[in-house]
């Protein structure tokens, strides 16, 4: 007989339950708070550490499960508690992957504790790509970074977008252009260490939705980092100019691309948590709202509705832990996966989050209930980590072997 399961092993069961009961009992009587706030959740953050469910530990540990289910299944309990605070959670991952996917071991070790810093002195990481006119582009970045020979050190200028974290965080990971003639191929990723002068936090964005999380702009003037803080050393990126200066192309990752394809999964399940929460919330409520003398379930209008919003986020799950697998196995998206995991899921979470309004009527939209504040918080992940756009154009590319536009 086979030993293939679908069903969550005990370690898996345990972390669901864990994350859960932190997500019922500290993270929705809080959501609304800090929506409305819509300042970081520094006091949940702190909770979270101190129980290890924030910290590089803990991120390690659910990494290496070599399912790649841990890590996702964790996301989407802290989602179904709140999109912000989770995001706030979980912002420094980010950075914590740019680091992983393009360091050294010396650097991963160094500089990825750092991004969550510990229970008595917790610290923050963000990953700094995107610009002003550099959103879905990454290719055309124009943060410079030049190197100073006669000092070993890089000079990084330029201004940074949406970044989570951004100007709060004590490491940030910034991906700049050191040969802009070769685009996405002429880029690299930096550390810039806590404390280092020239970078400061621009404008904050007010935001449609996850309100507890921060974003702003990073603005660097003249940032001076040491040559070690060159995710994977100058040899390596000296190698891959040259290679790409030859041929006009490599076969590595922009160091953006890698740390987005890696983590698409993970932000699938984010929108999983916020679809189930909108979901369970509106199933529960159609069997107690009384409507011309029965539950309003028991109309098909609305029975049907709950039916597809169950189906649609199961079948979102099914390819969201596809992909997490794939990535944990070492398995190639061939066909684009990483990209449909997220995609699906993003879209889902937006329509079920519309229909649970629908379902409560008018109630749902007033903020007196938390499915207004899911819709919201819903709509970023059709547009961060790539939209939907730019996910179809890489399944299309992947699927098709064209070069689509």
């Amino acid at each position: 007989m086979s030993d293939y399961s679908l069903d969550l092993n005990d370690d898996q069961q345990t972390l669901v339950d864990w994350v859960h009961t932190f997500a019922a009992d500290v993270i929705r009587p809080a959501a609304e708070e800090w929506d409305e706030r819509e300042e970081f959740p520094w006091p949940i953050v702190q909770e979270a550490a101190n129980i290890g469910l924030y910290g590089w530990e803990f991120m390690a540990a659910n990494l290496s499960d070599p399912t790649g289910l841990s890590i996702v299944l964790a996301i989407e309990e802290l989602f179904w508690g709140d999109a912000g605070i989770g995001l706030a959670i979980f912002g420094s991952g980010l950075a914590a992957a740019g680091i992983s996917g393009n360091g050294t071991p010396e650097q991963v070790m160094e500089w990825v504790p750092q991004c969550y810093g510990t229970a008595d002195k917790v610290q923050l990481g963000a990953f700094c790509v995107s610009e002003p006119d550099a959103g879905s582009d990454v290719s055309s970045l124009r943060t410079r970074a030049v190197y100073d020979e006669a000092t070993d050190e890089w000079v990084l200028n330029g201004t940074k977008a949406w970044i989570t974290n951004g100007g709060i965080a004590d490491i940030h990971v910034v991906v700049a252009a050191v040969d802009p003639a070769l685009k996405g191929r002429g880029q690299a990723s930096f550390v810039v260490p806590p404390g280092t002068k020239g970078l400061s936090m621009g404008q904050k964005y007010k935001k449609h939705g996850i309100k507890a999380s921060h974003t702003s702009e990073v603005v660097l003037e003249d940032v001076r980092v040491p040559g070690r803080c060159l995710l994977g050393g100058k040899e390596k990126l000296d190698e891959k100019l040259a290679r790409g200066r030859e041929a006009g192309k490599t076969g590595q990752k922009q160091p953006a691309m890698a740390t987005f394809e890696a983590t698409r999964p993970a932000v699938g399940a984010q929108a999983l948590g916020v679809a189930r929460a909108a979901y369970e919330y509106s199933l529960a409520y159609a069997k107690e709202r009384m409507a011309f003398g029965r539950p309003i379930i028991m109309n098909q209008a609305i029975a049907f509705k709950l039916a597809d919003m169950k189906m649609e986020i199961d079948a979102a799950r099914l390819l969201v832990h596809r992909a997490a697998w794939m990535a944990a196995t070492r398995k190639e998206f061939k066909n684009g996966e990483g990209s449909m995991s997220k995609l699906k899921a993003a879209e889902v979470a937006v329509w079920v989050t519309e229909q649970a309004i629908q379902i409560l009527g008018g109630y749902g939209y007033t903020r007196e209930y938390p499915v207004e504040r899911w819709h919201r918080d819903a709509k970023i992940f059709t547009i961060f980590e790539g939209t939907s756009e730019i996910q179809r154009l890489v399944i299309s590319r992947n699927i098709s072997g064209l070069r689509i536009e």
